[in-house]
């Protein structure tokens, strides 16, 4: 046990910062169509070049630099624009720089796992928490040389980050990618143009507590009608007053949409973002807004009527409902999904399941537990070796989407979620729980185990069952088990204290609850007797 890492304590998840619900553009015009494009290639000229300037600085950027870039694009659009494209620019770039340091800790592991594995003997066997030698001398030799590639990447890797420098490429580099293979990706060179055209375009304006609408670059009023304020070199495109241009289409949200709506008619700040989606030929409207903080439920409120376990796995939600003190009630849920076709499809499967988990814990009022996971150091080929269907299956978890979608959906029914830490949920709950919960008309997986054990943590009790005593001697010479004992309750994993007196029903003479009681035992009126029923004597004669 000493090799076993310290278990976090569970806490109650916070809810989500904000919200961004999406309408679509309908029954635009080609002029307005044409206008948008306008707009959005000229803003997006002005983000690339601003993020060039931005790039150029790296850690020597501040306050007063921001303030010059701001400047030299207040002339070539207007002030909120210049405004919204240098926050644009700065999100980008620490989003760049955090995706910089995690690919570095990626490398870190990579690296010395290698280096471990280089240093075993051939063929040695390894454990379940660390890897053994390699197989064979040429898959050594072929490690030896990854070893060298990977330790060049990490040095300069280190390097650019010392030296403050990112590689940001608007628009996706996996999409600038696929322009050299335009076959494989089954994309014409005008389709790819058109969708590399949009990625690229800048149409996003930032809110405005006290303005009109909340809003005065890209303005929505409560009728759904959206204008946009044309940049200075766009003017004269405008159709309405200071230069603003009017969309035929009107928006009106169906998610959301009086809270929109109270927003925009108390003047509170939203924010926009106009993008067009080149493969159905349509465009889209998304407003954000941030959520003032709620407070966090007690974790000792959440887990006062108990909770629902949930596991997560490659294609479902194995669930389990727990009382207070930790043992399973009914039977184990499976809300299933399919993560197959597109990002939409995987995304609505994945909302569907949730949305079944979220219906059942309403239903019983209960709130749920889920894992704090987290796979980005966990898919590399280093750590798992030819386990490629296995990195494959963790690679696919959508862990991030599901995370954020639970939150966010868990917030709007009021259910509280507890995160906890998953080391060992899996192996505990299958070593302490899938054997006694199978029955012969059920069937319990390792996944359904595994929420149990996810439920007992999140309810602060050890995962291990409770045991009765030794078969050895059954009263009490070795004293209680306690596994079962609350969570606050002192000493709970050692043996209960002896009390005095009788500790079994077999008790010997003279020392039970009558001793020292001279009353007789088969008399009538004796207090011993409680009032049992006794037969007459049968008479001797009729």
């Amino acid at each position: 046990m000493g090799d076993l890492r310290a278990v976090a304590a569970p806490f109650v998840v916070p809810g989500p910062s904000g919200v961004a619900v999406r309408d679509r553009l309908k029954d635009l015009t080609a002029q307005d169509e044409r206008v948008l494009r306008l707009v959005g290639g000229h803003l997006g000229s002005l983000a690339a070049r601003d993020l060039k300037a931005r790039c150029a600085v790296g850690l020597e950027h501040g306050s007063e630099s921001w303030a010059l870039r701001k400047r030299e694009l207040t002339g070539l659009s207007s002030s909120r624009w210049a405004g919204s494209l240098t926050k644009a620019t700065h999100d980008l770039w620490a989003l760049a720089r955090r995706g910089q340091l995690a690919h570095i800790r990626q490398l870190e592991a990579g690296v010395a796992t290698i280096r471990h594995r280089l240093s075993l003997p051939l063929g040695e066997k390894g454990s379940k928490r660390a890897p053994g030698g390699y197989r064979s001398r040429r898959e050594w030799h072929a490690k030896t040389r990854r070893l060298r590639v990977l330790e060049d990447r990490l040095e300069r890797a280190r390097a650019d980050w010392v030296a403050g420098r990112v590689r940001v490429v608007r628009g996706g580099k996996r999409l600038l990618n696929t322009r050299h293979h335009l076959q494989q990706a089954q994309l014409s060179e005008e389709a790819w143009r058109a969708r590399w055209e949009a990625g690229r375009r800048f149409l996003q304006a930032d809110g405005e507590s006290g303005k009109r609408y909340g809003n005065e670059t890209i303005r929505v009023g409560p009728d759904g009608q959206v204008s946009v304020r044309l940049p200075a070199p766009l003017a004269h495109l405008a159709n309405a007053a200071h230069g603003r241009y009017v969309l035929a289409a009107r928006v009106s949200f169906a998610h959301r949409g009086e809270m929109w709506r109270d927003r925009v008619v108390a003047n509170r700040a939203v924010a926009y973002r106009i993008h067009e989606d080149t493969g159905r030929s349509r465009w889209y409207l998304t407003a954000s807004w941030t959520l003032p903080p709620v407070p966090v439920v007690p974790l000792a409120t959440v887990r006062a009527g108990g909770l629902i376990g949930v596991d997560t796995n490659a294609d479902h939600l194995a669930a389990w409902r727990l009382d207070a003190h930790g043992n399973p009630v009914g039977a184990p849920r499976r809300f299933d999904y399919t993560l197959s076709g597109t990002a939409d499809h995987r995304d609505a499967q994945v909302r569907h399941a949730l949305t079944r988990l979220l219906h059942w814990a309403e239903r019983h009022r209960l709130a749920i537990a889920v894992e704090d996971l987290d796979f980005t150091a966990e898919t590399s080929r280093e750590k798992h070796g030819r386990q490629k269907k296995f990195r494959k299956l963790i690679s696919g978890m959508p862990v991030a989407r599901l995370r954020a979608r639970l939150v966010s959906m868990a917030a709007d029914l009021g259910i509280p979620l507890v995160a906890v830490d998953p080391a060992y949920t899996s192996r505990w709950g299958a070593q302490h729980w899938q054997k006694p919960l199978t029955t012969g008309k059920r069937t319990t997986t390792r996944h359904d185990a595994a929420a149990v054990a996810i439920g007992r943590r999140a309810l602060g009790h050890p995962v291990r069952r409770r045991t009765a005593p030794p078969r050895t001697h059954q009263s009490d010479g070795y004293g209680h088990r306690t596994v079962q004992a609350r969570p606050d309750t002192l000493g709970r994993e050692r043996p209960r204290p002896r009390i005095p007196g009788p500790r079994t029903r077999s008790v010997p003479p003279g020392r039970g609850a009558n001793a020292g009681h001279q009353n007789t035992q088969d008399r009538l009126g004796c207090s011993a007797e409680h009032e049992a029923w006794r037969q007459d004597s049968l008479p001797l004669s009729p």
